[in-house]
């Protein structure tokens, strides 16, 4: 269940940090987020979907590592991104 093209460009365009950025953490972060909460409803109406709770633990897993090289790389960007994405941090 991937993300539609339309809402996927929508979050690119909200969280680039410069001109033709697709792939800069911040945007993966977030296109991931998105995702986690689509696959989150999905798992809601259809609680035995085992193979779609393996890729929700997956993509929280790396948004987790992703989160965690912005952090280690970029702290002030990492700490606006998680209030933008009204994320829990440990």
């Amino acid at each position: 269940m991937p993300l539609e093209k339309s809402a996927k460009n929508r979050i690119i365009r909200k969280f680039k940090t410069h001109e033709g950025d697709t792939g800069s953490p911040e945007v993966q972060i977030a296109i991931l987020t998105a995702e986690i909460e689509q696959l989150t409803g999905h798992l809601k109406e259809h609680k035995k979907d085992f193979s779609s709770r393996r890729g929700l633990l997956r993509k929280v897993g790396l948004r987790r590592r992703l989160l965690h090289y912005l952090q280690k790389e970029n702290p002030s960007s990492a700490e606006e991104l998680v209030k933008k994405l009204k994320l829990k941090t440990s």
